[in-house]
């Protein structure tokens, strides 16, 4: 039952990661929530192996911290990679008369 908090967790600090990030437009809405989601069940997961209790608040603060920290990352990234990528794009079509 905790790890459905934990990826529900994951999925809002995702949501929020989208909101805070710029590019909004040049990537999907659900990019950030995914990661968090993601990140925050295999963090939770890995935690529980590493034997660390469902119970105790540093579980918790890795896991949403972590989700937020991939879902910041991968966010900034892919947005910057798109946005270079679509001007490249714009100034080859440009030069060759599209």
């Amino acid at each position: 039952m905790e790890l459905l908090f934990a990826v529900l967790g994951g999925l809002i600090v995702g949501a929020v990661a989208h909101v805070v990030v710029p590019w909004r437009s040049s990537r999907g809405s659900l990019l950030g929530p995914a990661l968090g989601g993601i990140a925050a069940a295999v963090l939770w997961e890995a935690l529980t192996w590493a034997g660390w209790r469902y119970d105790a608040t540093w579980i918790w603060v890795v896991a949403l911290v972590g989700a937020g920290v991939v879902a910041l990352v991968g966010e900034w990234f892919l947005g910057r990679r798109r946005t270079a990528a679509d001007t490249a794009y714009f100034e080859r079509a440009k030069a060759e008369g599209v």
